[in-house]
This record gives C-alpha cells, sequence and structure tokens, in this order.
C-alpha cells in the first residue's frame, strides 16, 4: 500500500485559535451549533469555538477533565478526576453524576467518546506509568461498567462507521488494538493489534498514538505524540497518508464544519523542552486544515 505523499504545506495549516492551551484535547465537533467544543486537561477548563467569526468561551472546571460529550437534550457530559459530571453550557452549572471509580492520587480520566447507543466509553490514565493501571469503562445511564482492559495510558477511542469495531489505543506501548463491538449490548469480541509503532528513540521513532477519530470511509485517523504528524490507516493498519504538522505534539482530532471535511487537531505545550517550543511556535494551539473525505457526527449520551 503505498502512502500518500501529497501533503499540504504548513501554510494550508493553520491555528484556528491562537491562544495556546497547555495540552488540548478531545475536540468534538457539534453539528447543529455548528461550534467546536475542546478541553484543556492541566488548565481545568472546557472551551467552545464558534467559526468562522472566533467566538470563544471556556468554562473552568474544578479537576482535571479527560475528556468531554454531548448530551442528548443539551449540555455536555464532563470525565473529570472527580468524577463524572454534566456541565450545562448556558449557566455554566456543573452537576454531579458519579464519583471517580479509581483513586484519584494516581488515576484520572482521560480520552473517550460516546456510541452510536448513546453510551460514553472512556479510559484512564495511570498517573505513575510503571504499569498497566488503567482500564476502559462504559458509562451507559450514569452506570459506570469496567471492561478490565489494562492499560498504562488509555486514549484513541472511536468507532467504526458500522458500529461494528470499536478501537482503543494504549499510548505507552505505541499499540492501537481493534475490538470487534455489538452496540446493542456494549459488549466487547475478540481483538486484534491494528498497529504497532516504534519504542526505539533512537531509531525510526514516529510518536506514539495519541487520540483518534474515523471518517466516512471507515479509516482511523490517529494524532501521533512527539511525532509531529497525523496519520490515516486502513481498516487493517496501513498507513493510507501522513501530514506533517507544526506542533511535535498532536493529541486528538476531529472532523468538523458544514461538510465534516474541516481537520481539528487539538495540540501540546505543557512540560514540553524550550528548544521545541521555539521550533514549533504553534504548540498548544488548536489547528485546523482541509481534507477531501468528511468524518462522521458525534453521537451524544442519552442520559
Amino acid at each position: 500500500m503505498q502512502i500518500a505523499t501529497t501533503m499540504p504545506p504548513n501554510e494550508q495549516i493553520r491555528a484556528a485559535f491562537e491562544i495556546p492551551m497547555q495540552l488540548g484535547e478531545c475536540p468534538i465537533w457539534h453539528v447543529g451549533e455548528a461550534t467546536l467544543y475542546w478541553i484543556d486537561i492541566p488548565g481545568k477548563a472546557v472551551h467552545r469555538l464558534t467559526p468562522p467569526d472566533g467566538a470563544h468561551r471556556s468554562w473552568p472546571m474544578p479537576s482535571e477533565p479527560g475528556c468531554i460529550a454531548f448530551c442528548a437534550g443539551g449540555g455536555l457530559l464532563v470525565a473529570l478526576r472527580s468524577g463524572l459530571a454534566i456541565l450545562d453550557t448556558d449557566s455554566g452549572a456543573l452537576t454531579a453524576v458519579a464519583d471517580a471509580p479509581y483513586d484519584t492520587a494516581k488515576l484520572r480520566f482521560n480520552d473517550g467518546r460516546c456510541d452510536a447507543a448513546g453510551r460514553l466509553w472512556v479510559g484512564t490514565i495511570y498517573e505513575p506509568r510503571d504499569l498497566q493501571g488503567a482500564s476502559l469503562f462504559s458509562v451507559e445511564h450514569g452506570t459506570l461498567r469496567d471492561h478490565c482492559l489494562p492499560a498504562t495510558v488509555s486514549n484513541g477511542v472511536a468507532f467504526s462507521p458500522d458500529n461494528r469495531t470499536i478501537y482503543r489505543t494504549d499510548t505507552t506501548s505505541h499499540t492501537i488494538t481493534a475490538f470487534d463491538f455489538d452496540l446493542a449490548s456494549g459488549q466487547l469480541g475478540p481483538r486484534r493489534v491494528l498497529r504497532e509503532f516504534s519504542r526505539d528513540r533512537l531509531n525510526n521513532y514516529g510518536g506514539r498514538p495519541d487520540g483518534a477519530a474515523v471518517d466516512s470511509e471507515g479509516a482511523y485517523w490517529c494524532a501521533m505524540f512527539e511525532g509531529g504528524r497525523v496519520l490515516r490507516l486502513s481498516p487493517t493498519g496501513e498507513i493510507l497518508r501522513e501530514i506533517p504538522l507544526p506542533a511535535r505534539c498532536p493529541t486528538m482530532l476531529a472532523f468538523g464544519g458544514p461538510e465534516l471535511r474541516t481537520l481539528y487537531i487539538t495540540t501540546a505545550r505543557h512540560n514540553r523542552p524550550e528548544a521545541e517550543l521555539a521550533q514549533y511556535p504553534l504548540s498548544g494551539c488548536l489547528l485546523t486544515l482541509e481534507v477531501d473525505v468528511a468524518g462522521i457526527a458525534e453521537a451524544a449520551y442519552i442520559r
């Protein structure tokens, strides 16, 4: 399989929002509002941008948000270190849904996404990073279920267009895994490795897989943290396209715009070396570019 070599020049990739985040994550496009939401994890905030006028609003959070999801009927479900809560985006009120199912001194919620049945699938991150102490949870009508899938940093949750496959990444092991998925029951079936990336930082190191999204053709788009690139992978793991970025640490991406062909990419600058930030001044910014394949509208959480 030949990798597409028609890379967009950096001038086609721009900052959609020029104020950098510490660690931007979980961009999601609201089709009805024509707005983009995302979070800053150490900045403890949820953000909203309305293109093309650039209107921006943010909501401070009491602890680090790991991911967000739209709620059917309005508002956002926010997976915080301290637990799950509903954010009323009109009043700013935060209503608790469930306490964190883990030791908050060592873990927090991380990357997540809703399935088409209205469940949130959200992973955790084990912050000591010395063992696979994280897992993957589903949240259905406020009830959490641990699917007992060990990881150190759970990331990259996404679903195939036919809802028969769920993807999950363990960033620390540089591995993307695909599971057979039954949407009606929320059960996971047999797993397979979609792709594993080199951990050799001295030779052939292209970053490690972080957040992701699936397009309407079933390809898996993955942000390669420390790799300064986004990859488009086939459902069998071949690299179909590589897009170099003006930031070394992309974290996640979302399809937005009126035709879902605008790619939004969050990036990080938190704890990055000064030399890297000087080389990549857009680190931490929300990046955007146009692509030739449409994404899939985000599903909403059903309370």
